[in-house]
């Protein structure tokens, strides 16, 4: 019998707790449980205040939960240092934006570039890779323009191809297609499901949408810093 793969994403006991003055502090988290297959596409749903931020900002490794354990692709991020952190998350994550996030005064191209000039990865790799991403989310075209020259769609495909530049193991999307119209939308969610079906790429999709949580494989909601439900979406169906 073959051994079962240990997740990609394992959260256990994960507190959240943010201190201002004491003896006032505020519990944002209360003891989350997550696990996360290779390959899943997964929604984290919840209205403003649910703590889905919170939650995401520990996924991502830009903050450090309280108490608990948060395992990513074998390493335990709980204890690795600062230093440590901000290499896995160049490696390990990509995120996407509401907001997109480019640089502004650099073309498209270099965007894409960035941060596998973080990860060391010589000039002329960096700009074959950068290529190939911005023509797989229909850029190719656009690639030598500036983000003053792109559409918020444009945009956000730009920033797609960024996050998926170092081939991370999780693709973070933080309310991806919140600044779009619903056309361009479609287009933007449309790339991930080409993502996921054709690259095997591991997605978390935080959103306060139900409808779009609804094209996930798995729906987790929380509501008031816990998870209160988890369902299949239509993706699994």
């Amino acid at each position: 019998m073959a051994e079962q793969k240990a997740p990609l994403i394992q959260m256990e006991g994960i507190v959240k707790r943010f201190y201002i003055g004491h003896p006032n502090e505020l519990e944002i988290l209360h003891g989350i449980d997550l696990t996360v297959q290779e390959g899943e596409f997964m929604a984290i749903v919840g209205e403003s205040g649910s703590g889905k931020s919170t939650m995401m900002n520990i996924i991502g490794a830009l903050d450090k939960p309280t108490e608990g354990r948060y395992i990513l692709d074998g390493v335990d991020m709980t204890a690795a240092r600062d230093n440590e952190l901000s290499a896995l998350r160049c490696k390990k994550i990509g995120f996407v934006f509401q907001t997109f996030n480019l640089i502004a005064r650099v073309s498209a191209l270099k965007n894409v570039e960035l941060p596998m000039l973080y990860a060391g990865v010589p000039a002329a790799r960096r700009a074959a890779r950068a290529k190939e991403l911005l023509e797989l989310v229909g850029m190719g075209d656009r690639m030598n323009h500036q983000p003053s020259e792109l559409s918020g769609g444009q945009k956000q495909r730009v920033a797609i191809a960024r996050a998926m530049a170092n081939d991370p193991a999780v693709l973070l999307a933080d309310e991806p297609t919140g600044a779009l119209d619903s056309a361009t939308g479609r287009v933007v969610m449309d790339i991930f499901h080409k993502l996921h079906r054709e690259q095997g790429k591991t997605i978390l999709l935080i959103t306060h949408s139900q409808e779009l949580a609804a094209e996930c494989e798995r729906i987790v909601t929380l509501l008031d810093g816990e998870i209160v439900s988890e369902r299949k979406g239509g993706a699994a169906e």
